[in-house]
């Protein structure tokens, strides 16, 4: 009898849930119609899905008063793909994201909107291949 190595992409964590896709247009709409609360709930959903999955990282609370704070909320723009892509290097694979990925926002008009496109994405194919 031999035994099997799992990734840990592949091993069965006991009470370990995915997170939820998320589809970024619908992030977009819902924080226009809602005049931006609902960026702040994405915010502490997303952190705490991160922390559930990992067992470390910022977790809901911390990320959502990182986001509300004016002057810090600017590194929740490298923080977050940063914890992506240690979901990322958790399971062996490389991530689409980095923290660089933060540089983004420097675009005018469109760079937050990249940004968002690119963890959210990365993110969504994550869970995708954990579901």
């Amino acid at each position: 009898m031999t035994a099997t190595v799992q990734s840990p992409a592949q091993a069965s964590v006991p009470g370990r849930t995915t997170g939820k896709q998320r589809n970024t247009l619908g992030v977009i709409g819902l924080t226009i119609i809602t005049l931006g609360i609902y960026s702040l709930v994405w915010l502490y959903k997303t952190y705490q899905e991160m922390k559930d999955w990992n067992g470390d990282g910022l977790g809901g609370a911390l990320g959502l008063i990182l986001g509300i704070l004016p002057i810090v909320s600017i590194v929740t723009l490298f923080i977050m793909p940063s914890e992506v892509k240690n979901l990322y290097e958790r399971d062996g694979a490389q991530s689409p994201v980095t923290p660089m990925t933060g540089l983004w926002v420097l675009l005018p008009f469109v760079g937050g909107l990249v940004w968002l496109f690119k963890v959210q994405g990365a993110l969504n194919d994550f869970w995708a291949s954990h579901s």
